[in-house]
């Protein structure tokens, strides 16, 4: 049966919406789903020539895979910009997936993120399924001439190759993309062997002038944007003024700059990796890798140092086995915390309850060794509602006192109709954070612990309203041991210079240990 011409102009309507679809989000608009698309007439002609023969059914089956996957790697690439800054990897950000519906859980609820995927999945069904109908239709107009499906195969095989000279958006979207997964796996082959090379083989007397406890703390979607955005900078420099006039009578120094992450928006364990490593871990494929590599982090030559190290990851709910090949002899995630109050939404627990777990649970005194431990703050995680309050320190018990706070507000999928007011919300729970971080500073005494403070990324562009990857590190603690990082280009304080330029966060390992340790058999870097 010859189908309808309106069924024709629907199939051709349908593959030119599929081909013409844009893979960035400023390009997205109707203007761009009206551009000619040539692709469109060279699979038209293909189909008309092929007809319903065996060769048409391979092409139906070639052209409506090839559709599908093009279609949903260009959704993908849209998402990805607008959260993380960044295109999707088909290598590497397959991993993303699942971390993404998890957070969707934590933030809007379960049944969200249920339909959340059931959705996916609905969708792309829909593409194979009209890409399939369309191929069909064109298929079944094939015309019964056999001299007239030569001239079209003719015409076909001369656009294919004026295709291949100067390809068109899709075809060259296409071409970039299985490009990327090559160069991807290449580069993965090259990333594995700069893991097994370690520039601090020769390593002498590690960390010996460190004569207290050591905390890294990475401060969640805190980034450049709070000192030069006025939006964030007018409520953020304050408060860090404020914290450095304190911590300066309490008689510790402090030395502020920038690093440069691995990432945008998201993915903080890139740049907890990439930090602890030595090495830019900027995807899930180099992750993995440095995780399968062997290779000695931060915290294993802290433990080769005599120090106790450990993890405290209020994020993690889950298993995470790949943790004992981090050097951490202890992990605390959520659930060891012994946090029993309401999550803020995805946010398990608030910053000033983590830190003070901190305290008791790793650093009560039982163990007369030092600590050597990463936090990973996350109040400022979103979705960024509610934003949590700070409590006397002495009233904290085992968190139901947050319960009040966690329930406040509106929640997420009300909050988040307003783009305005969700950076709003962003802009305070990074105030809060840095209230909790420098407020716990202040209260350490004495003995105060030698604590780097470090962005993990700054937040998606259209949240925080900068596309840089430039994060702050704040280094807190005595004046001996902070004038150690003098070469590290930063600022005496808490608000480094204007303009100060930023440090690879990959050379942070091998400056940390080169600085503060006893000496070393091989050259600086």
């Amino acid at each position: 049966m010859t189908p309808r011409p309106l069924s024709v102009l629907a199939a051709i309507l349908l593959l030119h919406v599929l081909l013409a679809l844009p893979a960035h989000p400023d390009q997205l608009d109707w203007a761009a789903l009206a551009r000619p698309a040539p692709e469109l007439a060279v699979l038209i002609l293909l189909a008309l020539a092929a007809g319903r023969t065996v060769a048409g059914r391979l092409l139906r089956v070639a052209a409506t895979l090839a559709l599908t996957l093009v279609t949903v790697l260009k959704v993908a690439d849209l998402a990805m910009l607008e959260s993380l800054g960044r295109r999707f990897n088909p290598v590497a950000d397959l991993p993303l997936i699942d971390a993404s519906v998890r957070l969707i859980a934590g933030s809007l609820g379960t049944w969200q993120a249920a339909g959340a995927v059931l959705a996916t999945l609905l969708a792309t069904l829909l593409i194979v399924a009209g890409t399939w109908w369309a191929m069909g239709v064109l298929m079944r107009r094939a015309p019964r001439a056999t001299w007239m499906r030569i001239a079209g195969l003719a015409a076909s095989v001369a656009g294919i190759a004026l295709l291949a000279l100067m390809p068109p958006p899709t075809a060259a979207y296409a071409i970039d993309r299985a490009q990327l997964s090559a160069r991807t796996v290449t580069e993965l082959r090259q990333f594995n062997e700069q893991a097994r090379q370690d520039t601090l083989a020769g390593l002498q007397d590690p960390l010996a002038l460190i004569d207290r406890d050591v905390l890294v703390i990475f401060l969640e979607s805190y980034g450049r944007t709070s000192f030069d955005t006025p939006f964030f900078a007018n409520t953020h420099l304050p408060r860090l003024r404020q914290g450095q006039q304190v911590l300066q009578d309490r008689g510790l120094a402090m030395a502020s700059g920038f690093l440069t992450s691995p990432t945008h928006g998201g993915q903080s364990w890139l740049a907890h990796a990439t930090l602890a490593n030595g090495l830019w871990v900027n995807d899930q494929t180099r992750y993995q890798a440095a995780i399968a590599s062997g290779r000695r982090t931060l915290f294993h030559h802290a433990a080769d140092a005599g120090f106790r190290t450990a993890a405290v990851m209020p994020a993690i709910v889950r298993p995470w086995p790949e943790a004992s090949t981090m050097g951490f002899q202890r992990i605390l995630a959520a659930p060891d915390l012994g946090y029993r109050g309401q999550p803020f939404n995805w946010v398990t627990m608030p910053d000033q309850f983590t830190l003070a777990a901190t305290d008791r649970l790793l650093r009560d005194g039982s163990d007369p060794r030092h600590l050597f431990a990463q936090i990973a703050l996350i109040s400022s995680h979103a979705p960024w509602t509610p934003v949590p309050e700070m409590l006397p320190w002495e009233d904290l018990g085992d968190g139901t006192e947050f319960d009040a706070m966690a329930q406040a507000g509106d929640p997420p999928n009300v909050v988040w109709r307003d783009r305005n007011r969700v950076r709003a919300q962003y802009r305070d729970t990074i105030d809060y954070t840095l209230q909790a971080v420098l407020d716990y500073a202040a209260r350490q005494g004495e003995d105060a612990p030698l604590m780097i403070l470090v962005g993990d990324h700054q937040a998606a562009t259209t949240i925080g309203l900068d596309d840089r990857r430039e994060v702050p590190i704040h280094v807190i603690g005595p004046p001996d041991l902070v004038a150690r990082t003098d070469g590290w280009g930063l600022t005496r304080g808490l608000v480094p210079e204007p303009g100060s330029p930023a440090m690879p966060m990959e050379a942070l390992r091998d400056r940390f240990m080169r600085n503060f340790s006893g000496s070393l058999d091989v050259p600086p870097a």
